[in-house]
């Protein structure tokens, strides 16, 4: 027993130093895209209308949350944004949620995405609804002479 007691850390060494070379395998990374809404998520309309009540409810939460990263107005330029170099969208520019339905919006904010963390059982569902409603409000209304083709 005692003439392998010096061998047990050279073999320890060894296969410390065997395991250090060998190239580790990455783990591939899981982003979730907005493919992997569930279609009974996207198809779910919003309850909540979008009244005064609703978005004032709504912006506490926004200021709370989410302005560090999308802003105050929610044109993507928040502070702790900027700091992670994180490119987060412009909600002011009415293309953004052109084509996402309020179930999109309200699973995002619930579930997050890509760097966005989840408000999960946070908030409650109507809170979640004011969320959706007030992102939309963001939007800037285009000016009537750009709304319009010209003849």
């Amino acid at each position: 027993m005692y003439r392998f007691t010096p061998i047990l850390p050279a073999l320890f060494l060894l296969a410390s130093a065997q395991s250090a070379q060998q190239p580790s395998t990455p783990t591939p990374q899981k982003t979730p895209t907005y493919s992997a809404i569930p279609v009974e998520a996207a198809r779910q309309a919003n309850p909540v209308k979008s009244t005064p009540e609703s978005l004032t409810r709504a912006k506490k939460w926004w200021t709370l949350d989410c302005a560090m990263c999308h802003g105050k107005d929610g044109d993507g330029k928040g502070e702790t944004a900027a700091e992670m170099k994180l490119k987060i969208v412009d909600f002011t520019d009415p293309a953004t949620l052109k084509d996402r339905t309020d179930g999109e919006v309200f699973y995002i904010i619930k579930n997050g995405h890509n760097d966005m963390p989840p408000e999960g059982p946070r908030i409650k569902t109507e809170e979640n609804w004011d969320l959706v409603n007030y992102v939309r409000s963001l939007a800037k209304k285009m000016p009537d002479a750009e709304q319009k083709p010209q003849p």
